[in-house]
């Protein structure tokens, strides 16, 4: 009976490690085809006043659904995720596994926090791509607008030419945030990645002296010896310098 418990238990760890790598490249390709996104379409409005408005459009249309289709399936791995992790609440509160209550709840709690990461995650980022189609939306509708001016009158081309002037100057602000934002999300990667080698080691350590009790022991009763110490020295000390003083004052 024992054994087909940690059996289960084993497969449930399983489950969840392989859904969590599956998560890890899928946000890795969603980042991506965010930023891709908005270069893209920074390169696009570029080209926009030479060349015909079709090719940006299929080319968005294509990106707007590969962006769902992959929100889609990060979102059925966070369910199938959550799913495992429930299974696995539901097996450490058993009768039958208390004496190793603690072990259980302490691997899986790093199993919620990995979810939640990657739940904080792909909101993020899926908030990020649609601000940026928002915006993309915004300004192709004010590029058309000015270009259906231009073609329609003819007559204030000065005015033309300060809004086209003024819409250069927005998509340089652009370039600048999308860049800044691209050097958060490396950033974040990075500690992120950073985090989870700090968490390994941090369980590591608890094992480690989890197993070795007699060690922890030890150095506790060296911490206390020192504490003793000093405050022995520093008595001594104290006596010494009143002594002097008193003998200085006679």
């Amino acid at each position: 009976m024992a054994a087909g418990s940690s059996n289960y238990w084993e497969d449930l760890r399983k489950q969840a490690r392989q859904l969590e790598n599956e998560l890890d490249l899928k946000l890795v390709s969603f980042s991506k085809l965010c930023t891709s996104y908005s270069h893209s379409n920074s390169r696009e409005g570029r080209r926009d006043r030479y060349s015909s408005d079709t090719t940006p459009l299929l080319n968005g249309s294509s990106q707007d659904h590969m962006f769902e289709t992959m929100a889609v399936e990060i979102e059925q791995l966070l369910t199938k995720l959550t799913g495992v992790n429930d299974k696995m609440a539901e097996y450490s509160s058993t009768a039958g596994v208390t004496s190793i209550n603690a072990a259980l709840m302490h691997t899986l709690q790093r199993h919620r926090d990995i979810l939640q990461d990657y739940t904080h995650e792909f909101h993020k980022t899926k908030a990020n791509f649609q601000a940026i189609r928002e915006r993309e939306d915004l300004l192709g509708s004010v590029r058309k607008d000015i270009e259906s001016y231009k073609t329609g009158s003819g007559v204030n081309n000065r005015r033309t030419e300060l809004f086209l002037k003024e819409h250069e100057h927005l998509r340089s602000s652009d370039r600048l945030i999308e860049e800044t934002i691209s050097i958060a999300m490396a950033t974040k990667e990075n500690m992120t990645s950073q985090r989870g080698f700090l968490k390994t080691i941090q369980s590591r350590m608890n094992t480690l002296a989890n197993r070795f009790p007699a060690v922890n022991s030890l150095i506790q009763r060296i911490n206390l010896r020192k504490r003793r110490d000093s405050l022995i020295l520093g008595a001594v000390i104290g006596i010494c310098t009143i002594l002097l003083l008193l003998y200085a004052f006679h």
